[in-house]
């Protein structure tokens, strides 16, 4: 497949409430699972599209909860960016792998196992873990 850098720009932009910046998470959404045959082919994967939209999903739902209108456009253009760069292939597979399929979900231990350890991962994330 050929790269088109301008096939999939847009030009930065505010939503002027929540109920249109919600209409333009649920767009952001349905681009990514309709990208992500294409996203398997591209980047020769061996996981399949289902898998990877199921990841998607999981991405989308780690946000649900964020409230703040500007955290959400964050959000909304980090994730415009990511599909962009994807569907250009201008990212490695390692980074489809790490990024979008690696699951961040750290095993729940308490306190005294944290102790134990001597140290808190908690406090702090590597920096390219590519959490958001």
């Amino acid at each position: 497949m050929t790269t088109i850098p301008s096939r999939l720009a847009q030009m930065t932009r505010i939503s002027s409430s929540r109920a249109e910046a919600r209409l333009r998470a649920i767009d952001l959404y349905r681009a990514w699972v309709r990208a992500a045959p294409e996203i398997c082919t591209i980047y020769a994967l061996n996981v399949t599209p289902a898998y990877l939209r199921h990841s998607i999903r999981q991405k989308f739902e780690q946000n649900r909860h964020v409230t703040d209108q500007r955290a959400i456009e964050v959000l909304l253009l980090k994730g415009q960016q990511e599909l962009q760069e994807s569907l250009n292939c201008w990212k490695q597979p390692d980074h489809i792998y790490g990024i979008l399929l690696k699951n961040n979900q750290r095993p729940h231990r308490t306190f005294l196992q944290k102790f134990y350890e001597g140290r808190d991962e908690d406090a702090v994330l590597p920096a390219a873990s590519g959490v958001v």
